[in-house]
């Protein structure tokens, strides 16, 4: 199977009023392709970090991080745009955005100059758009959608980027019960049918269990990557999910 994400010797962490805050270290994990991985963690512990880090929005303390083979550095931005894309949960608006504003953007890596699309690129667009269920949505403003719609939204954005790894931070926060297990089937058979490598980080503990291959469980102590069958029995998990499960 092939790697999609390699993390090696890894020190995590921002800066915060010119001083250095170290949030993960010594991380050495590992990604394939086909592989859907939740992130698991309580609030705080450094989920987002992780996530932005691998996007190479976030500076490295320490250490490599490899999609693909190629090197998360500024060098790199051009061609990881075409590697890997990401979902915050920051909301962003202004400048009279429509839905398919937001969706065609996706394709900038691969537009001329002008960023025009060509008829092909459309069709990655009103697949991308058909998918999250924002037909009848597309040609609203960004100003005028629910917090779930903006959220299919860029969703829709990162699907349209074509990329082999996709991040997502809190997708599901947002979207009401059905539409969050409509989320994860469609990520988890991009995963399985195009050997896409998705992290995706969520308290909704019950849908990763359901859905995940894998997950990433993130403690104050202790970070390790288990199959999903694993979960309920390792000390970590529990801790997290507090008896619940």
């Amino acid at each position: 199977m092939k790697q999609r994400i390699k993390i090696s010797d890894v020190q995590l962490g921002y800066k915060k009023s010119g001083q250095i805050v170290q949030v993960l270290k010594d991380l050495n994990l590992a990604f394939d392709a086909s592989q859907l991985v939740g992130i698991v963690g309580l609030n705080g512990v450094g989920k987002s970090t992780l996530l932005k880090s691998i996007a190479g929005l976030l500076p490295l303390l320490k250490g490599e991080i490899l999609i693909d083979g190629i090197a998360v550095n500024d060098d790199a931005y051009e061609v990881l745009a075409k590697k890997v894309a990401v979902v915050l949960t920051e909301k962003f608006g202004g400048f009279n955005l429509t839905v398919i504003d937001v969706v065609q953007a996706g394709m900038m890596p691969y537009t001329n100059a002008l960023n025009q699309l060509n008829a092909e690129q459309m069709k990655v667009v009103e697949e991308a758009i058909k998918l999250c269920g924002l037909q009848h949505h597309q040609h609203r403003f960004l100003e005028e959608l629910s917090d779930g719609y903006f959220q299919r939204t860029v969703i829709a954005k990162a699907l349209a980027q074509q990329t082999d790894v996709i991040l997502l931070d809190e997708p599901t926060a947002f979207l009401d019960y059905a539409a969050k297990h409509d989320l994860l089937i469609m990520l988890k058979r991009l995963c399985e049918e195009a050997q896409k490598c998705i992290l995706i980080s969520s308290h909704d503990l019950d849908l990763l269990l359901k859905y995940c291959h894998k997950l990433l469980v993130i403690t104050e102590d202790d970070i390790c990557c288990i199959p999903v069958e694993e979960a309920k029995t390792n000390e970590a998990f529990k801790q997290i999910a507090k008896g619940y499960l």
